[in-house]
C-alpha cells in the first residue's frame, strides 16, 4: 500500500495546531486543571488526555485505517501500516506550573520509518515539522543545525527522568563542564530541545530512556535538517522506548563517545 506523506503531514499540522490551541486554553486558567502524579516527578493532567482525545479525532477523522499510540490511552492498532506517535503536552511539569517548555508533538511511522514529524510549541508561536526526504522547517522556513565543531562551543541538552539512575543523568553534566568547559541546557520538554538542535540553538542532546512519542518526531526533524541521530530500532523504541544522542554534525562523534562510556548498555 503506498502512502500520501505529504497529505498526512498537513493534517498532522492541523492536529497539532487544534490540540495546542485546546492546551493554551487549559494553560490560561491552570487553577481549574485537574492534576494526577502518574509517578515521581511524572504528572498528568486532564489538558493531556483531553488534547490527545482531541488530535486522535481528527487523525482518525482524516485516515480511520491508521493505528495511533499515546501517551495517555490504549493504542489503536493500524490497518493501514501507518501509525501516528502522539505526545498530547510534552513538558506537562512545566506546563501545569505555568512555564514554557511544552509542545503538543505528533510523529508517523511507516515501515519502520519515521516519515512525518510536528512539534508545536504555542507559546513561542513555532512550528518545527518534517517529512522524510523533504526538509525540516521552522515555521515554513529551512532549518539547520549548528556549524559548531567542538563540546565547549554551544550548549547540549540533557534530559533525565526517575525511570534511571540518576548517576547517569548527571554524570554528562558533570563531563560536558569539567572536560570540555561546556553548558548544558534542561528546559522540562525532551521534544523541545531536540528540535532546538535541529534549529541550531542547541549542539545536541542526549538521554538515556526516552518514550516513542517523546522524541521520534523531532528525531527525524534534526536528520531532515542535515543533524545527525544515533541509529536506534523503531519496533524497539516503539515498545519500550531507548537511548537518545543527536547533534550537529561536528560534535556527534565526542558527544556519542562521551555518553556511550557513561550509559554502557542500559536499557529498560
Amino acid at each position: 500500500m503506498s502512502i500520501d506523506v505529504e497529505a498526512r503531514q498537513r493534517v498532522a499540522v492541523e492536529a497539532a495546531r487544534l490540540g495546542a490551541e485546546l492546551a493554551l486554553q487549559h494553560y490560561r486558567g491552570l487553577d481549574a486543571l485537574v492534576i494526577e502524579q502518574k509517578g515521581h516527578q511524572d504528572l498528568v493532567s486532564n489538558a493531556d488526555r483531553e488534547v490527545e482525545q482531541l488530535i486522535r479525532r481528527v487523525l482518525i477523522e482524516h485516515y480511520p485505517d491508521d493505528g495511533v499510540i499515546g501517551e495517555e490511552y490504549d493504542n489503536k492498532p493500524s490497518d493501514s501500516g501507518f501509525s501516528w506517535v502522539i505526545d498530547p503536552i510534552d513538558g506537562t511539569a512545566s506546563f501545569v506550573r505555568g512555564r514554557p517548555g511544552w509542545c503538543v508533538v505528533i510523529a508517523g511511522v511507516y515501515q519502520q520509518q519515521t516519515v512525518t514529524a510536528v512539534v508545536h510549541d504555542i507559546i513561542a508561536n513555532e512550528v518545527f515539522d518534517a517529512t522524510k526526504e523533504g526538509g525540516a522547517r521552522l515555521n515554513a522556513k529551512p532549518l539547520s543545525p549548528s556549524t559548531s565543531q567542538s563540546l565547549g562551543d554551544g550548549a547540549v541538552g540533557v534530559g533525565f527522568n526517575h525511570r534511571v539512575p540518576a548517576e547517569l543523568c548527571l554524570q554528562p553534566i558533570r563531563e560536558l563542564v569539567l572536560e570540555h568547559q561546556g553548558v548544558f541546557y534542561q528546559n522540562g520538554s525532551g521534544a523541545l530541545m531536540l528540535a532546538y538542535v535541529a534549529s541550531g540553538r542547541l549542539i545536541g542532546y542526549v538521554e538515556p530512556h526516552m518514550n516513542a512519542w517523546d522524541c521520534l518526531a523531532s528525531l527525524l526533524i534534526i536528520e531532515e535538517a542535515g543533524g545527525v541521530v544515533q541509529p536506534f530500532n523503531h519496533d524497539t523504541m516503539l515498545q519500550r522506548g531507548g537511548r537518545v544522542v543527536a547533534a550537529c554534525a561536528g560534535v556527534y562523534t565526542p558527544l556519542t563517545q562521551m555518553v556511550d562510556q557513561i550509559y554502557g548498555d542500559f536499557s529498560l
